[in-house]
């Protein structure tokens, strides 16, 4: 059986090593030629929507997914004709435009921050009439690990704010005052099991992931576990998704989705029964999908821009290090480290560790 992939960097890598285990084999397709699968799998190397290139794929494998939700819809939506795709190219195209997001969490009954359609700075002022500061300008389309969005914080910012997008589409959103950040991830396969993996409290800084940390028993769990559902049945999904969420006072208010394996979810590698990478494929291949059951204590620590000495890692009872073969570079997720311990206090330990680690590399 052979898996495609499109996109060939860190999430790919970790599908194929999550893969090997079950005879899998893999094909990606990236246009960079270092991409960080192409030594686990056959890489075609080109564009997303090169027509022979997307051809080979549909011929040599058995079922295509997507590592990032920035894969051209119309290219998933193509192969769907030609080979089994999954998630579903709807999935893709509503996870890529904001206001499109903001509207089908809206439909589903599913609360989010107050926000506005922005198409010119005379769309921005009027909607900061009513939406009040502070606020946040996002482009519609694009936009990851906080690119693409500007921070507003009086009527001064807005001209400037809006000059920033360059024309392009946007959202403005409200402020909501959160006590934390989490996410869900669940899978569903054909048949329309599901499983969900614990909430995941996850600690961001210059809008990027820096710490993820299991949270069994989480008093939000089934509310979390509500809302994706809708997600899944609605869309008649398949694989892995991440929902990102804000709790406001016990309130979940919805953020953003993603259509793949998630950040947030590195700690199911050595933390859970099954990973959240080995239960995305088992969902596309129609497997029965295994145990989310946590292992103890769990979280992820991620490394940007730079690494430490990797004996410093290793020497840390409960981590594991995780390599993604990328070069540092400011703002470039290059590794990430995960923590599994019985003991809490342990545990919390080599957390602190490993996040000092992380800030004495870190470029932000």
């Amino acid at each position: 059986m052979k898996v495609g992939i499109l996109g060939g960097g860190q999430l790919a890598r970790m599908i194929a090593l999550a893969g090997y285990p079950l005879g899998l084999k893999f094909i990606v397709l990236d246009p960079d030629p270092n991409a960080g699968a192409a030594g686990l799998s056959e890489h075609l190397h080109g564009a997303y929507d090169d027509p022979a290139l997307l051809a080979e794929l549909a011929e040599k494998a058995d079922v295509v997914t997507y590592e990032f939700e920035n894969v051209p819809a119309h290219v998933a939506e193509f192969l769907s004709s030609h080979t089994t795709v999954y998630p579903p190219a709807n999935a893709l195209a509503v996870s890529q435009d904001r206001l499109l997001e903001k509207n089908f969490f809206k439909e589903l009954g599913i609360g989010t921050a107050p926000y506005a359609q922005v198409d010119s700075l005379a769309d921005l002022k009027n909607a900061m009439t009513t939406m009040g500061y502070p606020a946040i300008l996002k482009s519609r389309r694009m936009g990851y690990d906080g690119k693409g969005q500007v921070v507003l914080m009086s009527a001064g910012d807005l001209a400037a704010a809006w000059e920033a997008m360059q024309g392009a589409a946007a959202i403005v959103e409200g402020f909501v005052p959160f006590r934390r950040e989490v996410s869900i991830i669940a899978a569903r396969r054909p048949s329309g099991d599901i499983v969900f993996y614990p909430l995941s409290e996850n600690r961001h800084s210059g809008g990027i992931l820096r710490v993820a940390s299991a949270c069994a028993d989480d008093a939000e769990q089934g509310m979390a576990e509500d809302y994706v559902r809708r997600l899944l049945e609605k869309l008649d999904y398949v694989g892995v998704i991440a929902l990102e969420l804000f709790d406001v006072g016990g309130q979940l208010l919805a953020n953003e989705f993603a259509p793949r394996v998630h950040n947030s979810g590195h700690w199911t590698i050595e933390g859970s029964e099954t990973s959240q990478f080995e239960n995305h494929l088992r969902a596309i291949l129609d497997l029965p999908l295994g145990s989310t059951q946590t292992r103890g204590f769990a979280a992820m620590v991620n490394f940007i821009g730079g690494l430490p000495q990797t004996e410093e890692i290793l020497k840390l009872d409960h981590a594991h290090l995780h390599l993604y073969d990328k070069a540092p570079r400011k703002g470039r997720k290059v590794a990430h480290a995960t923590i599994r311990s019985e003991d809490l206090e342990q545990f919390e330990q080599t957390r602190e560790k490993l996040t000092n680690l992380a800030k004495q590399t870190d470029d932000s």
